[in-house]
């Protein structure tokens, strides 16, 4: 594998390496590997009258007269109009006053922007100029579009990959050929080119079918040999029921559901087993999940073992501690010393809390991936319970358990994932299913608007505002990103501040924050002293604040529908009536009906299987949806076929060769070596 910094490449300094870590990449394996988000089609020029609203559109035009320059000591807007009687296009441009020496009277041009309808004018600002040959030589081409930080151009990362591939020696292909023959699958190398230069549609679709299979194939394979080893393990830590635990039950301020008490007795019944328990709860959100795992604690401390609940962020770490914190309070039960472990936290708190961990004072620790470092060491480590088991997966599950005794596993994931394809993904683990909402959940209100609706939505929130009530506004990206046409966090803070009442307070939150400014925001948030918090999908996993009844999400259409209804999942976790409100960014009638089944139905498991019912095989261009599990390219979802053959595939392969050791086999044990190393892994936090 080339793991050779990125300063190795030509025109890569140490500026341009710090963006390019800001994005989780750091070598050049990790750039070949960090594949596009989307793509930019140069579609044939068509006449004004036949433009679309809201969408891009090139237009090839006459300059028919001089553009008007308006400048002013802080900005300088260059005008162009273009005729098509009877219709007027007008062009605007910032900050760019060269322009006006470009765009000379007579000259042609390809103006290629979006369109929008402002006041009966059509307005299309800051397009792209291009002469008709340069736009001929990029026309029915697919650009790559990547996801970005500040500083950062789709531009840059491209150069950069067609440097890796031009002069760097070949990837060897791990994957056996008679798998590629099997299945159909490209050549990885002709894989990896044309996921990021793709010379049209088919062979971009080609090359990720195989990039795809190869994530599918990797986990699966892995996930077998977790089987393997922990299939049928006795159960190193014997355990009696306790009445401390029905105590808690009776105690709690409100009654667990049937479905929350059926899977309770599974828990209790796999914990008190001669086996190992190794067992997936699977419920949609808001079904009750965490209360379950604080039960399963409870009873690991009551006889003498230690607890481990590892989550995916700092934030949702630091609010199941205090919920635990809270719970074992109310019901006298201090004497277990809970903990808290993040990456941030103090090394002299880490000190103490390895030194309490070791000799087994500490029964119960909460954390993320810094629970399973190197310097933790368990004294008997009798339960591991993993949240939101996606952001995790495999390696980092088997690194936990590999901290002493094999302990108890459970796995806890709101993911609607239809059972067929739950088998497959978690083909280790017995699965439980919470399928009963709490009794003083109101079903959600869901509406799928377009942009005009906006002044409408700020009017309603600032009514449930004046309720005394929170809302949530999620945008697709962090800031202004090159080629993307999207909303984002920061400039939409800015504008919520100017389009609300002055009052309300509003503030912003997103991954690229240090942990500490997340934890502190999301702390602000929950004791109400803030009232919109606009985020990126940062807030999807876990965080529970009862009081926010309003969920806006803008350009819904760039997230999966599995995403959306996660996202929709933080709000209605009180006793008032919530709401969720999609804003969809284009006006696509494809897109319309996917989220139309958003606002037909709350249940996490439909929405899932009606999603999977509509998406297409050849539907694979553009923005990646689910988000899920851990895979790059791949989508559980749109790619529930590519799936179970990987998983044939690696049952045949383990018939063949259990061992790899096979010649054809060694490249792919090599690979799967180093795919089974979670230091090779960094988890986003």
């Amino acid at each position: 594998m080339n793991t050779e910094p990125l300063t190795s490449l030509k025109g890569v300094g140490e500026k341009t390496e710090k963006l390019f870590a800001k994005v989780g990449v750091y070598n050049l394996q990790q750039l070949l590997h960090y594949y596009p988000r989307d793509y930019d089609c140069f579609h044939s020029p068509i006449p004004l009258h036949e433009c679309k609203i809201d969408e891009k559109n090139a237009i090839l035009g006459r300059v028919r007269h001089s553009p008007s320059v308006k400048t002013n000591q802080k900005k300088s807007v260059v005008i162009l109009e273009l005729y098509e009687e009877p219709l007027r296009l007008q062009l605007i441009w910032f900050h760019m006053p060269f322009l006006r020496s470009t765009l000379k009277t007579g000259s042609i041009f390809v103006f290629r922007g979006k369109i929008q309808e402002r006041n009966g004018r059509l307005i299309m600002e800051q397009p792209e100029i291009y002469t008709p040959a340069a736009y001929e030589a990029l026309q029915s081409s697919l650009q790559p579009v990547y996801g970005l930080t500040k500083g950062l151009t789709s531009k840059m990362v491209a150069k950069a990959v067609a440097q890796v591939l031009d002069d760097c020696a070949p990837a060897r292909d791990y994957l056996p050929s008679e798998i590629r023959t099997e299945y159909n699958l490209c050549e990885i190398n002709y894989a990896l080119s044309q996921i990021h230069f793709p010379k049209d549609k088919e062979s971009l679709l080609t090359a990720r079918k195989r990039l795809a299979f190869e994530e599918f194939f990797l986990f699966l394979l892995s996930l077998r040999r977790l089987k393997e080893q922990t299939a049928d393990t006795l159960n190193s830590f014997p355990i009696h029921a306790v009445w401390k635990t029905e105590e808690v039950i009776e105690t709690l301020p409100y009654q667990l559901t049937g479905a929350q008490m059926r899977v309770w007795n599974e828990i209790e019944t796999d914990m008190k087993g001669r086996t190992r328990m190794s067992r997936l709860i699977q419920g949609d959100v808001g079904s009750g999940k965490t209360i379950l795992a604080f039960l399963a604690m409870i009873l690991s401390a009551e006889n003498g073992y230690q607890s481990a609940l590892m989550v995916p962020t700092e934030v949702l770490a630091y609010q199941h501690y205090e919920s635990l914190c809270r719970l074992l309070e109310e019901n006298h039960l201090t004497d277990y010393q809970p903990m808290l472990l993040t990456g941030s936290t103090k090394a002299s708190e880490k000190k103490k809390i390895y030194r309490q961990l070791s000799d087994g004072s500490c029964r119960m620790i909460i954390g993320t991936h810094a629970l399973i470092q190197e310097k933790v060491q368990y004294h008997n480590l009798a339960l591991v319970i993993t949240d939101e088991q996606h952001r995790f997966g495999v390696r980092q599950r088997t690194a936990l358990a590999e901290k002493g005794e094999p302990p108890n596993v459970l796995v806890m994931s709101a993911t609607p994932i239809p059972r067929t394809l739950a088998i497959i993904l978690y083909g280790d683990l017995d699965i439980s299913i919470l399928d009963e909402l709490p009794k003083n959940r109101l079903p959600i209100k869901n509406c799928v608007v377009d942009t005009s609706y906006r002044p409408k939505a700020y009017r309603f929130i600032e009514k449930q505002i004046a309720l005394g009530k929170q809302v949530y506004v999620i945008c697709p990206m962090v800031e202004e990103s090159e080629g993307l046409d999207a909303e984002n966090v920061t400039d939409y803070t800015k504008k919520l501040k100017n389009e609300l009442s002055p009052g309300i307070k509003v503030d912003m939150l997103h991954g690229q924050m240090k942990p500490s400014q997340k934890n502190e925001i999301m702390e602000r948030f929950a004791a109400g002293e803030i009232q919109v918090l606009v985020s990126t999908t940062v807030i999807e996993v876990g965080v529970n604040v009862p009081n926010a009844t309003v969920m806006m999400i803008e350009n819904a259409e760039r997230f999966g529908l599995a995403q959306l209804h996660q996202l929709r999942g933080r709000v209605g976790r009180g006793a008032d009536q919530s709401y969720c409100i999609f804003i969809q960014g284009n006006k696509e009638k494809e897109v319309t009906k996917r989220l139309e089944i958003l606002k037909s139905s709350n249940d996490g498991f439909y929405v899932a299987s009606e999603d999977l019912k509509l998406r297409g095989s050849g539907d694979l261009l553009g923005t990646r949806q689910s988000g899920e599990m851990e895979f790059s390219i791949a989508d559980i979802y749109r790619d529930a076929d590519l799936l179970k053959k990987a998983g044939e595939a690696v049952s045949r392969l383990l018939l063949d060769d259990p061992d790899l050791e096979k010649e054809e086999h060694l490249e792919l044990k090599n690979i799967f070596a180093d795919y089974l190393n979670p230091e090779n892994h960094e988890i986003g936090l």
